[in-house]
């Protein structure tokens, strides 16, 4: 424990250098057996891990990659031999998983120490491999808490610049590459420089969201944001049409900090309905005086059965969801209230060793969100069962090259893994968010297709002129540039 302006801080030991395969913290990078393929175009089936390689995963658990894994405390020396960095492996296909004959991957999650923090200005200094979750326990109880958080705290600041992560605050505070001051990074030529919106401006602006692509990302400075309390302060309310909660998601997000709705994608038309959640940290005087506990998280033990989750028992869930989340005004658990997901941990063994895809996207903004119930209405066509389905209000495009957000609605859904089923899909899925003249969140991509997605993202070739400057070999590459940019595997 050491003391940074007014915060303890827990850090680790002195840096060394180590070239290890530990345990892994988090699900999606363990060793797995029986792991299913993507799909024919790019199966691993046949692959054979070789000394020292292990299994690396996607969040979704469908992407899978043998490949070597390197671990150190001392990221500027192990970046050195790394093909690409990857923190915590939440990425749901396959952004943070190695190009693997190409070369190994680094885990940042061991260079997480907290280098320099100005109580006064809210100005933060730590490595790449920080969690969320540690930073959040270091700070929120000083009234400090990460500007924009994504839906897990088991994400790496690293994770976050690289996605360029946003939140239920987007329409108000934009994404986390906003709050950014600057950043420490290893550049293909071997290079160590700082950049930042003054100082290397192009490569700044290029990382952001940029999928870890331009550098290995060593260090954030970033801008933290004070709290009056350590609590939310939410209102919920159940809707029973979608037109209705979409105006109202519009309304409170326009009043509100933060605002999300929960969609029952699983319903006969007709009978949608959904439930809005508007919040804000509380006041001092609305707060309670105690300090809100870390929730108890249960850890799902083994696989599930591969058809345990389908559309008889996500009705099932829907129901005692929207029977349990009814009109309410008053205090929340933080981790409640921004991170519901994580109260299980490996809640991605639920869908079994097939896994699934999270597909994100982005829709125009239109009265009673017409496009949003156009693409329910396209799911249930394709017979798809959405078993989760996140809305969101999205703000200004983000200041990064490649950066996802852009005003409009941003739908999330997760979809249990059905082999070319699924390709087609999200083919579809890709062909109407085309004709919407909006585009999919490549953290969650794994089975997008290059042609829909260059038609998307008319930005590429302006971030690809600027990765190509800084790394004309694109030695820096993952099993998403491969697939995706055309980068030789």
């Amino acid at each position: 424990m050491r003391k940074i302006g007014k915060i303890e801080v827990e850090t680790m030991s002195e840096e060394h250098e180590v070239e290890l395969v530990p345990d892994s913290h988090a699900a999606s990078t363990a060793p797995t057996e029986n792991t299913a393929a993507t799909d024919a175009e790019r199966s691993t089936e046949d692959a054979v891990p070789r000394t020292g390689q292990r299994s690396l995963l996607g969040w979704g658990r469908v992407a899978h990659v043998f490949a070597r894994e390197l671990c150190s405390e001392n990221l500027e020396e192990i970046s050195k031999q790394a093909v690409l960095s990857r923190g915590l492996g939440r990425s749901y296909g396959d952004a943070s998983l190695p190009a693997p004959e190409f070369g190994p991957a680094l885990s940042t999650r061991f260079a997480d120490r907290i280098l320099d923090f100005d109580s006064e200005t809210g100005v933060l200094r730590a490595e790449a491999g920080l969690s969320l979750r540690d930073l959040l326990h270091s700070f929120l109880s000083s009234g400090f808490f990460v500007p924009v958080t994504p839906g897990t705290q088991f994400a790496t600041l690293g994770g976050c610049v690289a996605s360029d992560v946003h939140g239920k605050n987007h329409h108000r505070d934009g994404s986390f590459g906003e709050h950014l001051r600057s950043l420490k990074m290893r550049v293909a030529d071997g290079r160590i420089l700082v950049c930042s919106p003054d100082h290397e401006a192009e490569l700044f602006y290029a990382t952001l969201g940029g999928m870890g692509l331009t550098g290995h990302i060593l260090e954030v400075e970033l801008q933290m944001a004070r709290v009056p309390s350590p609590w939310i302060w939410q209102k919920v309310k159940h809707f029973d049409n979608l037109e209705s909660l979409f105006v109202a998601l519009r309304s409170g997000s326009a009043k509100w900090p933060f605002s999300v709705a929960w969609i029952d994608g699983l319903t006969a038309p007709g009978r949608e309905h959904g439930i809005l959640m508007l919040g804000r940290w509380a006041e001092a005087d609305e707060a309670p005086r105690k300090f809100p506990k870390p929730r108890k998280a249960r850890t799902v033990p083994f696989d599930a059965p591969s058809w345990f989750l389908n559309g008889l028992t996500g009705r099932i869930h829907n129901r005692l969801h929207s029977w349990t989340h009814r009109n309410s005004v008053g205090i929340e658990h933080p981790e409640t209230f921004f991170y519901p997901l994580d109260h299980v941990r490996d809640w991605n063994r639920l869908y079994g060793k097939r896994g699934f895809i999270q597909y994100q996207c982005i829709l125009p903004h239109e009265e009673e969100g017409y496009a949003v119930l156009r693409f329910l209405d396209l799911l249930r066509k394709l017979g798809a069962d959405p078993l989760l389905c996140v809305l969101k209000d999205f703000g200004a495009q983000g200041k990064g090259m490649l950066s996802f957000p852009k005003p409009g609605f941003t739908l999330c859904i997760d979809l249990p893994y059905r082999g070319d089923r699924t390709q087609n899909l999200v083919d579809q899925l890709n062909e109407f968010v085309l004709a919407e003249e909006g585009r999919i969140y490549l953290a969650k991509d794994l089975h997008t297709r290059a042609e829909h997605f260059f038609a998307m993202e008319p930005r590429f070739e302006a971030w690809n002129e600027v990765r190509r400057r800084w790394d004309p070999q694109a030695s820096i590459r993952s099993a998403l540039s491969v697939r995706l940019f055309g980068d030789d595997a």
